[in-house]
């Protein structure tokens, strides 16, 4: 008896193979295709990143750990929505996770980073995050990031408004730390030069 041949439906695309060196658009459309290597390979790029982001957002570990699987479950049940023209699969998964974030603390038992310290008054107010990064979208910064190369931007916003150290913006962005390094040191010096 011949083995039948596996179609993915019609309408879809073949997804490419994938491997540690493949794209996050390759990667999507192969979880599309329910590869699960491909939800394997997302989940170690972005996991570490997701996890160092979303702490900063919520005190409890276990509510964070619980949001970025709640996030991969997402990605794999929806990953056929996903467009790569018009989105970076990393903000995709971001998004994601924020929301899934907010659902987890809106649950009895979740709490914000210093919540029992917020005040109505407190909450009404924009935060210094907010007002910062309205500054950096709309300012003269924004201006002088949006002038960078891509990849000296990417470092800018891995390491300096994400906050992740040169070592998870390595894995990242899937390049050497010592890049990282050089990369940082070129951007702050062209922002310096932009801003002066």
């Amino acid at each position: 008896m011949r083995p039948f041949p596996l179609r993915l439906p019609r309408g879809r695309p073949h997804p490419p193979p994938v491997s540690p060196s493949s794209d996050d658009h390759d990667l999507m459309a192969a979880v599309a295709a329910e590869r699960v290597e491909a939800l394997r390979l997302l989940h170690d790029r972005h996991a570490p990143w997701l996890r160092a982001r979303l702490l900063r957002r919520c005190a409890d570990p276990d509510l964070v750990d619980d949001a970025i699987q709640d996030t991969f479950v997402a990605v794999w049940r929806g990953a056929r929505r996903y467009t790569p023209q018009g989105e970076d699969a990393a903000a995709w998964i971001w998004t994601i996770a924020a929301r899934r974030l907010a659902s987890g603390l809106r649950r009895p038992g979740g709490r914000w980073i210093a919540a029992a310290t917020l005040t109505e008054a407190d909450a009404r107010l924009a935060s210094a995050e907010d007002n910062v990064l309205l500054g950096v979208e709309h300012g003269d910064l924004g201006g002088a990031l949006a002038r960078l190369s891509p990849e000296l931007r990417a470092v800018i916003q891995a390491t300096v408004l994400d906050g992740l150290t040169v070592r998870e913006a390595s894995r990242l962005l899937g390049i050497p730390e010592g890049t990282v390094k050089t990369r940082l040191m070129r951007a702050k010096a062209r922002l310096r030069e932009e801003l002066a």
